[in-house]
This record gives structure tokens, C-alpha cells and sequence, in this order.
């Protein structure tokens, strides 16, 4: 025989909004954790950049046996291969200083490694910055090699 009105079993409405409030405010706080990798992410990318610009660079003297030149504009934070028209811009938060030759230094806040037809360039260090976080791309002058490191800040 049937008893009384049974109990109600499962969720209220209220009781599944507030289970999904508490989901949602946990997955923004795991995202926000995770978005403070995106400037290591950021610099990486931009070091592996600069790098294959310079590869690049390397490559075509090479090929081409004429020298070529990755400029770096340090007030506009771009660079830009010789003899290409295009303008790479980095992020403006990454800060970038260049060690290059005296004479790869023009006026302003330009300087340039120039890769020659032989394999050799003027070699030169490019830093990047962003917080904490330093990221070295060096070329070496004897063989225009091109390697990134991470640096102490």
C-alpha cells in the first residue's frame, strides 16, 4: 500500500545555480593563473622570432653572397631584415637593449647584425625583457650562429 507523499528526491533550481556559481568563479580563477604564463609564452615567442629573423638574415647572405642586416629600432621596439619592407613589432610591454658593433650602431636608437656571404656576421646580443623574465638571443661573429637563452634577471 502506498505511503504518504514521499519525499522529494534530487536539486532545486537554486541549489544547481549555485553549484554552477561556484564552478564558474573556481574555472576564473585557475584561467587567471594561467594567463600569468601567457608573458613567458609571449617573450619566448617573440625571442623565437628574432632568432629566425636573424637565421633568416644568415641564410640569405649566404645564398645570395651580398650582406644582409636585421636592424633593430630600439625607440620603436620592431626590427626589420634588409631586404625585406616589412616591420616586425614586438610587444610593447618587452623591453629590448642590443650589443652590436660601434659601427653597426646608426644614429638614434637603431642598431643592426650584419650577416656577410661568407657565413661570418658582426655578430651582437639582443635582450629581451618583460618583468622578471630575460630571454638572449646572441650571434656569434665567426659563424653567424644564432642561439636563444634564458638570463638571470
Amino acid at each position: 500500500m502506498p505511503t504518504a507523499a514521499k519525499a522529494a528526491q534530487g536539486f532545486t533550481l537554486l541549489e544547481l545555480i549555485i553549484v554552477l556559481l561556484i564552478s564558474v568563479l573556481g574555472f576564473a580563477v585557475i584561467g587567471s593563473n594561467i594567463s600569468s604564463g601567457n608573458q613567458t609564452t609571449r617573450l619566448q615567442a617573440a625571442a623565437r622570432d628574432i632568432a629566425s629573423a636573424l637565421r633568416y638574415a644568415h641564410g640569405q647572405a649566404l645564398m645570395s653572397r651580398q650582406p644582409v642586416s636585421v636592424a633593430v629600432n630600439l625607440a620603436e621596439n620592431s626590427y626589420r631584415i634588409s631586404n625585406r619592407d616589412k616591420i616586425y613589432r614586438l610587444d610593447e610591454r618587452i623591453g629590448i637593449s642590443l650589443i652590436v658593433a660601434e659601427e653597426e650602431f646608426a644614429e638614434g636608437q637603431e642598431g643592426s647584425i650584419k650577416f656577410f656571404g661568407d657565413g661570418s656576421s658582426t655578430g651582437g646580443r639582443i635582450t629581451l625583457e618583460w618583468g622578471p623574465q630575460l630571454r638572449r638571443i646572441d650571434v656569434n661573429w665567426m659563424t653567424g650562429a644564432v642561439a636563444i637563452a634564458d638570463a638571470a634577471a
